[in-house]
């Protein structure tokens, strides 16, 4: 990996122990070897090198393309561990990364709304994670982040907020015979989504609120 990749997470390391009141939870949940799909909500821009920081693994994340349109900011981002990817659409290449990353035993990370809930609530998610777990065969972990909503304006930093970024178990979607569908793929998308939810406080859980999923751990 690249140098910024590598002082990107010492620097939010330090910012985090420093200016916020930061917690992990449910670490245990994180497999050391094998391929993991990580699957979380999104509040904040924050969150990515934060998530990076509690997973306590090499990961790569797979990014909203607009971040690669310009030179330094692909080159900060590419760096530190990004993939571009088409929102509200899966484009090959993001396809090939994932197959490609996974093969090697590694892990991604993915926002599956595919842009920050400017409510602090969970929003209507994208299908992208669910065909990229279903494709793979990958087991997924599910992670609820709250607190980073309050990184905002320029003194949050003296506030000091409480960010929790909650680990749940791994659980694997179901297996499919053939293509799979798009009501498959929506199935799937919601039960990613209210594991996450699981792990939320009920104020971030949105329409998923009161909900409860139970698929097979592993």
């Amino acid at each position: 990996m690249h140098w910024v990749y590598y002082g990107g997470r010492y620097f939010t390391r330090v910012v985090l122990f420093l200016f916020t009141r930061w917690r992990v939870l449910g670490r245990d949940n994180i497999s050391d070897e094998g391929p993991l799909l990580v699957a979380a909500n999104h509040l904040n821009l924050a969150d990515p090198p934060i998530m990076g920081c509690s997973i306590n693994r090499q990961a790569m994340f797979l990014a909203k393309e607009e971040l690669f349109l310009h030179r330094i900011p692909r080159y900060i981002v590419g760096n530190y561990g990004a993939f571009p990817l088409r929102r509200g659409g899966m484009n090959r290449g993001a396809l090939r990364f994932a197959e490609k990353w996974f093969g090697r035993g590694k892990v991604l990370i993915l926002f599956p709304e595919g842009r920050r809930s400017m409510e602090a609530q969970i929003a209507d998610a994208f299908s992208g994670s669910a065909l990229i777990a279903v494709r793979n065969s990958v087991p997924i972990l599910p992670v609820g982040i709250y607190g980073t909503e309050k990184i905002t304006g320029l003194t949050w930093w003296l506030r000091r907020p409480r960010i929790t970024v909650n680990i749940g178990r791994t659980f694997n979607l179901p297996s499919v015979n053939g293509k799979v569908t798009r009501g498959q793929l929506a199935e799937f998308t919601h039960l990613i989504m209210t594991r996450i939810a699981e792990l939320l406080p009920e104020e971030y859980r949105g329409q998923y609120g009161g909900e409860k999923s139970q698929p097979d751990d592993h």
